[in-house]
């Protein structure tokens, strides 16, 4: 037996959530029948193998997205006037 909240929020029981494949953050669905209330899954679950594909691809995605910002040259500024070892030695002398 479930208790409703006083936000109106109903538990389901863990055995009726396992026999239903109900997982937390899963959108389920009410229903009135007559005097009484039946409650479904909103959608069919994915498979773990189809999870891990869907993560797989966003991380090809990005892996691709950072190669293209790396294979962007760098601005060379050409010749500045002075040299690394100028500066160190500067005012050394």
């Amino acid at each position: 037996m479930a208790r409703v909240t006083s936000k109106l929020q109903v538990t389901i029981p863990k055995a009726l959530a396992d026999q239903l494949a109900i997982r937390e953050g899963d959108e389920v669905e009410w229903l009135a029948a007559g005097d009484s209330l039946r409650i479904r899954p909103r959608a069919p679950h994915e498979t773990t193998e189809q999870r891990v594909t869907e993560r797989l691809k966003g991380f090809d995605e990005a892996t691709r997205r950072q190669r293209r910002r790396t294979k962007q040259p760098v601005a060379r500024t050409g010749n500045r006037g002075w040299t690394r070892e100028e500066l160190y030695h500067r005012g050394s002398r």
